[in-house]
């Protein structure tokens, strides 16, 4: 496996200057944002596409530190009921399609989007619970009228691009947040459909980062890992429960907050979390993603990196010498 970083966290510097910046730091791989709510500093696939020259030099600028690029990332909401955000999201998605196969990138990284509760709906609405009945009607509207559609033509399109391996990023407030979901519409799209795996998402839905991963792997659907992490403020959870809708800011009095790796939870569950990777098949990259309030970026980038070189798993398994 290898050490990544999404480098929307240096957006303000520039591309060459953040790559040797990263690669000092003894980053391996990069995931590179074009659009959307990542942003495209570093690689705009209006600059890059159907541009040989430009292509070859961002390629050139990547090998030549002795980093790979890991997934193109584009994050947004396709599936929106204004049409003109829609739009925006569907056309950066298929410019990033493009961009993949001339980059030769395997894996795109997304969100799967979330409708309205119908064709006249105005925002997005995520449906948390069964009851009253209406929610489940909206739920069965979202799935078979817009999100299954949606994604069955948009993973035919990127299989005619060379491109087979649709990671979403199992976030809250969009219709897959977690693995059943992923695994719903994996099962009506099929196997280009996977997970951009990031544990900072599912630990404060409750979801054990452990077992997601078993249950993931088994099925071969582990297309990209984020390594970014949670703290759970079990005094506020114990108030409150997990739904949190304060700022990210007010750190004393969310029930959860992001952190750099290993101050959320600690280096043993980390340890066990690349540890069922690898038990998966699972030998690519962990791309950390920095969202935390309370390290600056340079300080929390290299607690990250310092923790993941410890407990990554480097060389080739041996034959089972002792069974």
């Amino acid at each position: 496996m290898k050490v990544g970083v999404f480098t929307v966290l240096y957006q303000q510097l520039p591309f060459e200057e953040m790559l040797d910046k990263v690669a000092a730091m003894g980053i391996e791989a990069v995931e590179l944002g074009t659009g959307n709510y990542p942003g495209s500093a570093h690689c705009d696939p209006d600059a890059l596409l159907d541009q040989p020259e430009n292509i070859k030099a961002l390629k050139k600028a990547v090998a030549d530190r002795g980093l790979v690029i890991s997934a193109l990332s584009c994050h947004g909401n396709p599936l929106h009921p204004d049409k003109t955000f829609a739009k925006q999201s569907h056309d950066t998605w298929r410019k990033t399609v493009r961009l993949a196969e001339q980059l030769e990138v395997p894996v795109i990284n997304a969100f799967s989007g979330c409708p309205g509760d119908h064709p006249g709906a105005k925002y997005p609405n995520w449906v948390t619970c069964s009851w009253p009945p209406d929610y489940l009607e909206i739920l069965k509207w979202q799935w078979e009228e817009v999100v299954i559609p949606y994604w069955r033509e948009e993973a035919a399109f990127a299989k005619e691009h060379g491109i087979t391996q649709i990671a979403f990023e199992m976030h809250p407030g969009f219709v897959v947040y977690n693995p059943e979901t992923l695994l719903k519409l994996r099962e009506h799209v099929g196997d280009a459909i996977g997970a951009n795996f990031d544990p900072s998402h599912l630990l404060w839905q409750g979801i054990d980062p452990v077992e997601a991963i078993k249950l993931l792997g088994r099925e071969k659907a582990i297309f990209h890992v984020h390594a970014k992490d949670t703290y759970l403020d079990e005094t506020n959870i114990r108030k409150n429960g997990v739904l949190d809708t304060k700022h990210y800011s007010q750190i004393l009095d969310r029930s959860w907050v992001f952190r750099t790796v290993g101050y959320g939870q600690s280096e043993k569950m980390w340890r066990d979390i690349v540890s069922a990777l690898r038990a998966v098949g699972y030998d690519y990259v962990l791309s950390i993603e920095h969202e935390d309030m309370l390290a600056s970026i340079d300080e929390g980038l290299s607690k990250a990196v310092a923790l993941l070189k410890k407990v990554l798993f480097k060389e080739e398994l041996p034959e089972m010498w002792w069974a």
